[in-house]
């Protein structure tokens, strides 16, 4: 309330001590008469003027002064007063009036009451019991006690009011209300409520004109179909036409059990539409969930919701949870085709999309996920991380168990390529690999990979080892290069075993000194290290850029095998007979 408001309802609290009995005068020097009286040298106020009466009379009864009784009207500066009784403090320019009170104002504004003071002077006055004020456009005021200053055009209550304009009714402590603007400032306990929403705060500044509502302090606007659907601020804008809001502190929108915040909102109650900039939040609580960027969008309706600018989601689970990054996400919920009295709920991440879990991560172009199935799909150069096993393809879609909350299984489609660290505590370049057009990953509990099965141009490279028997160690054999139609394979900790190799099968184990380290990774082996997301954060940027971990190449038997060879090559070249030129 600016510093005017607050001197001219201070004001009223200290005038008309007059107030009690009809039968008691005003005193002269009352704050009411000597704060408000004409200037020094000033014009001399307008006499309030006597227009019709049934009856004068003067006795004692109301200490000599004249009253009027029977239909009686007054008149002053265009407005006019009708009452029953009217008492006339003529020295003050001052009158009382007594039963079914009306006064018509210039502006055709109306108030009605029971009882009602007004002093010509200052054009001020006091209504009191049954207080009515209908101005001309339609708004009805009522309250008990009203004070009104026709020179500033405004009302004054703070006794409780009811205001109505044919499409809600507002209900306040306290309201002043600028009648040339048709603004009311409203504290204490305000409630506007009409037939779809009702809107309850400490501080609003309602205009009849625009119907738009300034929104000060604790501010809470309730769908009356779905009280769980609302809007909570501290500042704003509310639109009791269109339904719009504009929120600027702490702001909510509460909608099919989400949650939207932000620095700065927007949001259409009529088509659900919602926006929000700076540190926005879309919280789902049932689906333990949330999303959070610099700017959202929200579609009630459709009931799906949109982040970008550094957006990124969690999801909470029982032991675990997964987190999601890129340059746009999406969710969204629609009925299970199963059953339509459920809802599934959806997650799509567009543009450089990561995802982290501690015994998964991956990134793509796209990722979307559905999850109450446990379904991701990875759309475009999918590369996914377990265990210190990577897997690639065109397509990939992983399974994960919902309850014990591991990946229970990948289908990889186009390029499969699986890559598995023969020893994951070495630093050799060592890599146990199997590709082929499509590929169905099985992991253990554990979540490492178990098992491999690869349908079309199915290839291998494995290492393989033995149990020395005299040692109980084991020493490695060789690698194995194998292709067929179909391959099963086992991954096991530090080893790759081909259960079955069908159609057209050919396989061949190479000891270490005779397979050259060209032939140990296919041509496009692409093992990442630099992306790889190893800790949640890591997908807050495009990629980590860790250093490219170096290995050492195990080639001494290969090179002292070839030492050798070339050795015999030189003896033999050696011995034959040099051509000498003429």
């Amino acid at each position: 309330m600016n510093e005017a408001n607050f001197c001219f309802i201070s004001f009223y609290f200290n005038v008309y001590i007059c107030s009690g009995s009809a039968t008691k005068t005003c005193a002269k020097g009352s704050v009411f008469h000597s704060e408000h009286s004409p200037k020094k040298n000033a014009p001399p106020p307008e006499t309030v003027k006597h227009r019709h009466s049934d009856e004068l009379r003067k006795d004692e009864k109301y200490d000599g002064n004249n009253y009027f009784v029977g239909h009686v009207e007054f008149e002053h500066q265009g407005s006019v007063l009708n009452a029953d009784l009217v008492i006339v403090y003529e020295e003050q320019n001052f009158i009382k009036a007594i039963g079914n009170v009306r006064l018509q104002n210039a502006d055709g504004s109306v108030i009605t009451a029971d009882e009602m003071e007004y002093d010509g002077n200052t054009q001020k006055g006091i209504a009191r019991k049954n207080v009515v004020l209908n101005d001309p456009k339609g708004t009805v005021i009522k309250t008990e006690t009203m004070y009104y200053d026709r020179v500033a055009n405004q009302a004054y209550f703070n006794t409780g009011g009811t205001i109505n304009d044919g499409k809600s009714t507002t209900y306040a402590k306290v309201g002043t209300y600028f009648l040339s603007t048709r603004t009311i400032d409203l504290t204490g306990n305000v409630k506007i409520e009409d037939p779809q929403y009702i809107l309850e705060g400490r501080n609003v500044i309602q205009n009849q004109n625009t119907n738009i509502v300034d929104i000060n302090g604790p501010t809470t606007i309730t769908n009356k179909k779905n009280y769980k659907n609302r809007i909570y601020t501290e500042k704003g804008t509310y639109n009791t036409n269109s339904k719009e809001a504009f929120l600027y502190k702490n702001s909510k929108v509460f909608y099919n059990d989400k949650i939207l915040t932000g620095d700065e909102m927007y949001y259409n109650q009529l088509t659900g539409f919602g926006k929000a900039t700076g540190n926005v939040t879309l919280d789902d609580p049932n689906e333990r969930r949330w999303i959070k960027g610099g700017y959202g969008e929200i579609f009630e309706k459709k009931d799906s919701a949109m982040m970008t600018k550094n957006p990124y989601a969690v999801k909470a689970l029982e032991k675990d949870s997964m987190y999601f990054a890129a340059e746009k996400i999406i969710s969204f919920q629609k009925q299970d085709a199963a059953d339509i009295t459920k809802k599934k709920s959806f997650l799509r991440a567009f543009r450089k999309g990561r995802f982290y879990k501690s015994n998964a991560q991956g990134r793509a172009d796209s990722i979307a996920f559905n999850e109450t199935d446990g379904v991701l799909h990875m759309y475009t150069d999918p590369i996914l991380w377990s265990n210190g096993k990577q897997v690639t393809g065109d397509k990939v879609e992983g399974y994960f168990d919902t309850e014990k909350e591991n990946l229970d299984s990948l289908k990889v489609i186009g390029n499969a390529f699986a890559i598995s660290k023969v020893d994951s505590l070495d630093m050799k370049d060592e890599f146990n690999q199997v590709k082929g057009k499509l590929m169905t990953v099985y992991y253990d509990d554990e979540n490492n990979i178990k098992e491999a099965k690869v349908i079309g141009n199915a290839q291998a490279i494995s290492y393989s080892d033995d149990v020395n028997e005299q040692t109980k160690e084991k020493e490695r054999i060789g690698i194995s290069l194998t292709a067929c139609g179909i391959i099963d394979a086992i991954f096991e900790e530090k080893a790759l075993q081909i259960v079955s190799c069908n159609i057209g099968a050919t396989s061949d184990t190479y000891p270490m000194s005779k397979i050259e380290p060209a032939r140990r990774k296919f041509q496009d082996f692409n093992w990442n290290t630099k992306d790889r997301i190893k800790k949640w954060q890591d997908i807050l940027v495009d990629t980590p850029n860790y250093p490219e971990e170096k290995y050492v190449a195990d080639d001494a038997l290969y090179n002292k095998a070839q030492e050798a060879i070339d050795k015999e090559k030189a003896k033999e070249e050696a011995k034959k007979p040099k051509r000498v030129r003429r």
